[in-house]
């Protein structure tokens, strides 16, 4: 059953809520202490904070209390399953080497998903002060205004936005991609914050942006912005956004860049 508008409304609220909690614990507990790393996922570059697993258990806890039914997906683990059909993705702090070397340049992201994709979505960086939302169907806004990508729709006016992975072997390839494309466009932005990103495509800060290795919490809350916004969010060869590639972008730069990047073979596995 799709969810009404007043449904989604009392959603987004909830999930804003609930990044805006989350934001304040990362932002207290980075400017009171020390952050110390609790682990490493995919190699040892590749780091959890101590914040990172506090600030999921704050959101887990907050959506288990407000919608038992839930489903939850996140980025730390413990996934939890539900019956309501919808599934909140959860990435606490996407940029944590950033917030590991206090660089403001991190946020909370959540979307809520049902079969369709995202309902809702909200990416929220405290440390910058700013709140992206968005609502499928209705719009995306920065800080309660609308947003828009840019007009640009030319590759060589274009500044884009990339990122890096954690393994060797997939940064040499992304090297390799980004030597191939900085040649054919204005100048690149690496920032690191997926999540930050896709919102700076929403509201024109970035001509376009793309990068290999995005997990669904990277992705999810982003993309509903990009594309609430009217921007274009894709995988190249018609497949949808993911692990192998995402690209996004205005409407008139989305097909030039993923043509140049289908040249590349930019998601080419490494």
């Amino acid at each position: 059953m799709t969810p009404t508008a007043e449904e989604n409304g009392r959603l987004l609220t909830l999930a804003e809520q609930v990044a805006r909690e989350a934001g304040a614990l990362a932002l207290s507990l980075r400017r009171s202490a020390a952050v110390e790393v609790a682990g490493t996922k995919s190699s040892p570059t590749d780091v959890v904070t101590e914040a990172d697993v506090a600030v999921e258990r704050l959101v887990r806890g907050a959506v288990a209390a407000a919608r038992p039914y839930d489903a939850v997906v996140g980025e730390e683990g413990d996934d939890r399953a539900g019956s309501s059909g919808l599934t909140w993705v959860v990435d606490p702090i996407d940029g944590t080497v950033n917030y590991l070397y206090d660089i403001p340049r991190w946020s909370t992201s959540i979307a809520v998903e049902d079969a369709e994709g995202a309902l809702v979505a909200v990416v929220h960086a405290p440390a910058a002060g700013e709140t992206f939302t968005a609502v499928r169907g209705v719009g995306a806004w920065r800080d309660g205004r609308s947003v828009r990508p840019s007009g640009c729709t030319d590759l060589s006016a274009a500044l884009l936005g990339t990122g890096f992975g954690y393994r060797a072997e997939r940064r040499a390839r992304q090297a390799e991609v980004v030597a191939a494309v900085l040649p054919r466009i204005r100048d690149v932005r690496r920032a690191g914050a997926a999540s930050l990103d896709l919102c700076d495509v929403a509201c024109g800060r970035l001509d376009g942006f793309y990068e290999q290795g995005l997990q669904p919490w990277d992705l999810a809350a982003g993309r509903l912005v990009v594309e609430q916004a009217g921007g274009l969010v894709s995988g190249l060869g018609g497949r949808p956004p993911g692990e192998p590639l995402t690209v996004a972008a205005g409407v008139g730069l989305h097909p030039l860049l993923v043509d140049l990047l289908t040249t590349l073979e930019a998601d080419r596995p490494s």
